[in-house]
């Protein structure tokens, strides 16, 4: 099949996986890339010598991601393995995540930037708690679309009413727990059934196959009414005759459209102004989308500075506060206690910050609230108070990624300790 648009234009999904140990999630990647034709001979053949040195029968798909050795020698997925591939239709960013749960900070880093979430069930062992804990992770990060993959079908005689068993024990989670748009999807990793071909010994399976639904699902775009959010990364003030009065502002836009004219304010000290132009390299635009990256020129000299927040006149506008509630995933192995004093990086602002209180930390087994925390261990996910130096400009997480998250980093290595997502 032809590709009728270029690839640079093409739309791109991010999509994470997850699962537990040995539900098959790295083979069901490698079977992906391998039934897609989206791998090189020569890795293919990589694959296959490593497979035969495992005493493998078969070439082992999961060797595709599993790319560290203590993986391949543990037969487990440690760290996060990205992989890009693209068909026809769409690009596409796999973040392969551990299923284990000392390895919670590797799936939430995965997922934080996807579009939808994978999660492999086998079908041997239904719904388990590992399965519950993803499913929690998925939501709290927001992600619109979850692919429930009832995985190893082969192993139970691809039996009807052990996926449409495991179907309703799923949906009797939680509102809490569930995702909001859910797709089940019978299938086997290992022999490919409905992976990227229907699978023949599942004729009464009438849904799409994976590859169908990640070619054809919507991707999510910010909330419509959050209105533009542009964060301001560099001022370029060029020294030269040819552009003696330029001054811009080169940033991304993080949601909404931004148009040549459009009524903005700068935050957060609210000085109103107008876009004059909106240029990418030496090319002026018009309209610019969510997630491109131009330089802005404003109608007015106003001061305007790296942090700084360009956003819709005519919306309605973020919260702008010191003080801010978020939901926590601590990634260090000194423990967060109340008082802590860490460098906070909220979109391309950066600034002080002190723990104020730790309101609750949820037992990521349980998914009980517990009270009275007097510090975060490492993967422990909680929900926290910061006081900052400087106020935030910030939307809440579920309706804004960019301006709805923060990151921890410690004044003294000056390493990323912890991931906040506003409430």
């Amino acid at each position: 099949m032809e590709n009728t648009k270029g690839y640079l234009d093409m739309e791109l999904l991010r999509f994470t996986t997850a699962g537990n140990v040995d539900d098959g999630k790295s083979t069901l990647i490698g079977r992906l890339l391998y039934d897609s034709k989206s791998i090189f001979e020569d890795q293919m053949e990589a694959v296959e010598s490593a497979s035969r040195s495992r005493g493998n029968e078969e070439v082992n798909l999961a060797l595709l991601t599993d790319g560290l050795r203590s993986e391949r020698e543990q037969g487990i997925t440690i760290d996060v393995a990205y992989r890009y591939f693209a068909t026809p239709q769409r690009k596409f960013i796999i973040a392969d995540t551990p299923g284990h749960v000392q390895y919670t900070r590797n799936m939430v880093t995965g997922a934080s930037t996807a579009d939808l979430a994978l999660i492999l069930i086998d079908a041997r062992n239904g719904v388990q708690e590992q399965t519950i804990r993803h499913s929690f992770i998925a939501s709290l990060l927001g992600i619109s679309h979850v692919a429930v993959c009832i995985n190893k079908m082969d192993l139970v005689d691809y039996s009807q009413s052990v996926f449409e068993n495991i179907q309703r024990a799923y949906l009797d989670l939680s509102e809490e727990i569930r995702p909001k748009n859910i797709h089940f999807i019978p299938i086997s990793a290992k022999l490919g059934d409905n992976v990227v071909e229907k699978s023949t010994n599942m004729a009464w399976y009438t849904g799409s196959t994976l590859m169908e639904l990640l070619e054809t699902i919507p991707v999510p775009r910010s909330e419509d009414n959050v209105g533009m959010r542009f964060a301001v990364q560099y001022v370029i003030r060029p020294i030269s005759d040819t552009f003696h009065d330029f001054r811009g502002y080169a940033g991304m836009l993080a949601s909404g459209t931004m148009q040549k004219g459009k009524q903005i304010i700068v935050l957060p000290r609210g000085q109103r102004t107008s876009i004059s132009a909106i240029t990418l390299a030496d090319k002026e635009l018009e309209t610019v989308h969510e997630g491109e990256s131009v330089t802005v020129q404003l109608t007015d000299d106003i001061d305007v500075g790296r942090g700084d927040l360009l956003v819709d006149a005519d919306h309605e506008l973020p919260q702008i506060s010191q003080t801010v509630s978020m939901n926590v995933c601590w990634f260090n192995q000194n423990p967060l206690h109340v008082g802590n004093r860490y460098i906070i990086r909220h979109a391309t602002h950066e600034t002080q910050g002190i723990v104020k209180s730790i309101d609750n930390r949820i037992n990521i087994n349980t998914l009980q609230k517990e009270t009275q925390i007097e510090s975060l261990a490492m993967n422990d996910i909680a929900e926290i108070t910061i006081k900052t130096a400087t106020p935030l400009v910030f939307d809440s997480y579920k309706i804004n990624r960019t301006t709805g998250s923060l990151i921890f980093i410690d004044p003294q290595t000056f390493e990323t300790v912890g991931a906040g997502m506003i409430l």
